[in-house]
């Protein structure tokens, strides 16, 4: 049976999400939203070669009330998400959220507790979200190797994101916190929902360093100048005694990988290089400096490479499976939950110069 899916945004991303579908077997686009009619008409011409009709709307909530689709992936400015899932989830059919879920924690919680009001309406209804960078192949090998205990227990996870600057998007909406939630939620989210899926554990503390030091200093939009910072170093604290570390540049495009992640443990190191596609592997006692195991991580599973190594070709397989009953819910809404809540402590701490706690902001939630 062909799961019919409904784009609601058709910005860079959502064309993604289309080209993804279209790799597919037994998945079809068959309608859109946009309410910018540029953004719109790309979305018509992706959709062109599926040789099925489309149909297109400004405003999502028509393409809800046509009911022709069993399944939507928003893909709508972070500051939306919410209203839009107002929206979506009344309808009963199946979500895939981008990142981030929300741009508030606030926000986030409210859209839990909507699901679990509508959970009975529609038991079988699947909301996922979108943070597909645990589904690249080098990120899920070093993730299933380091759960397997290839480290032994692991202590120290780094990640390092060395990039361009953030992309131009219809009415600049990214260049302004208000609208994305800081760029320590809308970019690092992925990060800080890898960091909680290799340890196994959500987080106790953020301290945070950061700031716009280079990138859009000179823009201005309808008299407010742009306040997304570019560079920031983040360390994160857990139960368990292990920490994580973010390191993120979005001046560093001149670079060799974009992203780097190490695992250690007390029996060895892992690393994952993007987008070298790369796992380096070093045991203690068996490995030196400069003498690990190192091999290309294999991608013949990926119909369709896209922007993201493959991830969200991963990630709708997932998806799909979700719906269809297959399978698990793979990254739920606790998970999208976390990733803003550390990337919000992140910035509470930059501004109030201190280690922020996240119980702070999640209350019982928070593990001692």
């Amino acid at each position: 049976m062909t799961l019919r899916y409904g784009i609601i945004g058709t910005g860079m991303m959502g064309i993604e999400h289309i080209e993804n579908i279209k790799a597919i077997p037994d998945a079809s686009v068959v309608a859109i939203s946009d309410p910018d009619e540029g953004s719109l008409q790309t979305g018509r011409d992706a959709c062109a070669g599926q040789n099925i009709e489309v149909a297109a709307f400004e405003d999502h909530r028509d393409l809800l009330a046509e009911g022709s689709v069993d399944a939507v992936v928003i893909v709508s400015p972070n500051h939306t998400h919410r209203a839009v899932l107002d929206d979506v989830l009344v309808s009963g059919v199946h979500v895939l959220i981008e990142k981030p879920l929300c741009t508030t924690i606030e926000d986030c919680l409210e859209v839990e507790r909507r699901i679990a009001d509508t959970a009975s309406t529609f038991p079988d209804r699947v909301v996922q979200v979108g943070l597909e960078y645990r589904y690249m192949p080098p990120v899920a090998e070093l993730v299933g190797e380091v759960h397997a205990g290839a480290v032994g227990k692991p202590r120290m996870v780094a990640i390092r994101e060395h990039r361009f600057p953030f992309l131009t998007k219809v009415g600049d909406w990214n260049r302004f916190s208000q609208n994305t939630g800081g760029t320590l939620v809308e970019k690092c989210c992925h990060f800080f929902d890898l960091m909680n899926l290799i340890l196994e554990e959500k987080p106790v503390q953020v301290m945070a360093s950061g700031a716009q030091d280079v990138n859009h200093l000179d823009e201005i939009y309808d008299g407010q100048r742009s306040d997304i910072l570019d560079n920031a170093y983040v360390i994160v604290d857990y139960p368990s005694g292990a920490r994580a570390m973010l390191d993120l540049c979005m001046f560093a495009e001149a670079t060799h990988n974009q992203e780097e992640l190490s695992v250690v443990g007390d029996r060895g190191k892992i690393e994952a290089l993007i987008p070298e596609g790369v796992l380096r592997r070093g045991r203690r006692g068996e490995h030196e400096i400069g003498r690990v195991e190192q091999a290309v991580v294999d991608t013949s599973h990926v119909a369709y490479d896209g922007l993201h190594h493959g991830s969200s070709y991963l990630e709708h397989l997932d998806f799909l499976a979700a719906a269809r009953g297959e399978g698990p819910v793979a990254v739920s809404i606790e998970d999208g939950l976390w990733s803003v809540a550390m990337g919000v402590a992140a910035h509470r701490s930059i501004e109030e110069g201190r280690p922020v706690a996240l119980a702070e902001l999640l209350g019982d939630r928070v593990s001692s």
